[in-house]
């Protein structure tokens, strides 16, 4: 069998002993007699496989137990509204606006609360990180967000925030598990795990206890509670149990190839290889500030690429126009 090169933003590729894997256990789970998509997720083996996912997870991230794991379903888009729906204890929310999955949080956000935009990037069209030493933080503001990378624009905080005591919250989708994270640093980290870590229809989500309360908007629908999820540990409703048990084989995966800092260091090595090979290029032109690029993903700008070959075609000269040499 012929493998393809896909370089979708995702659903993107697996590791392909991820995949053998899951293929050699998809008729028979480890001698139980069926597949992981037919079992209860109430039954002692998918507990265990639930359990085990987490506590990789954990050590792969140095997740520190006053924070709680969260799987969850609806996309990263779905936080959009259950972010403000759980953390707007005041409606006010600082946002830091560098890409369109960032407008889009600030816009969802806004139709629960206050959501100031203290700093943005679109009068550039999101080429650029802007500065956040000094941001105007609402000081009624429950949190501040960002979303740490941008795969449009190919942007990436290289530095945090400085969101004078607020929580911080990111969305880390496309740079999930891409390098080691200080948890710590954030309230909540949430992404959607189809660009890094495993099949789409799964959203982790990395919350500090203190911020998972019952104290949540009125009207907050129940299956949008963190609370709710939080106390059954992800089995509030049936999970999206065959992607959970995908993401558990991908973090053994990258727990067999050194963690985060071997991750990190081998993403290092790819992009310079390829970063390198745009700066001796004539034809690409790298859209975003290479300070503050993706390891991940590279936006090369169209346009450019189509006038400087229109260019480089007129200056041929065995180039015949509109029937002339």
């Amino acid at each position: 069998m012929s493998r393809v090169y896909n370089f979708s933003a995702g659903p993107a590729v697996l590791p392909e002993e991820v995949l053998q894997e899951a293929a050699d256990e998809m008729l028979d789970y480890r001698g139980c007699g069926m597949s992981v998509m037919e079992m209860s997720h109430r039954s002692g083996t998918y507990q265990k496989i639930i359990d085990e996912a987490e506590a990789d997870l954990r050590q792969l991230m140095g997740i520190p137990d006053n924070y709680k794991v969260l799987f969850l379903q609806g996309g990263a888009s779905q936080q959009f509204a259950m972010i403000p729906m759980n953390l707007m204890k005041n409606r006010v929310a600082d946002y830091i606006i560098t890409g369109q999955w960032a407008k889009k949080a600030w816009k969802e956000a806004s139709i629960y609360g206050k959501a100031n935009a203290v700093a943005s990037s679109e009068d550039q069209t999101f080429s650029y990180i802007p500065d956040c030493s000094d941001l105007p933080i609402d000081p009624d503001a429950d949190y501040v967000y960002i979303c740490e990378n941008n795969t449009i624009y190919g942007t990436k905080f290289k530095t945090l925030p400085n969101t004078k005591g607020k929580p911080l919250v990111a969305d880390v989708s496309s740079c999930f598990l891409s390098e080691p994270v200080d948890v710590t640093k954030y309230g909540m980290i949430y992404g959607g795990v189809q660009k890094n870590i495993g099949p789409a229809g799964v959203v982790i989500a990395i919350i500090r206890e203190d911020l998972i309360t019952e104290d949540v908007l009125p009207g907050t629908p129940t299956m949008l509670k963190y609370k709710i999820h939080a106390d059954a540990k992800s089995l509030y409703n049936t999970p999206p149990a065959y992607g959970i048990y995908i993401c558990g084989k991908v973090f053994k995966w990258l727990q067999k190839r050194g963690g985060l800092e071997a991750m990190k260091e081998y993403n290092e090595k790819k992009a310079k290889i390829l970063y390198d090979f745009l700066d001796e290029s004539k034809l690409f032109k790298v859209v975003a500030d290479q300070l503050l690029t993706l390891l991940g993903n590279i936006v090369i700008d169209i346009i450019h690429m189509c006038l400087k070959l229109i260019d480089l075609l007129l200056c041929d000269d065995r180039l015949t126009i509109l029937g002339k040499s």
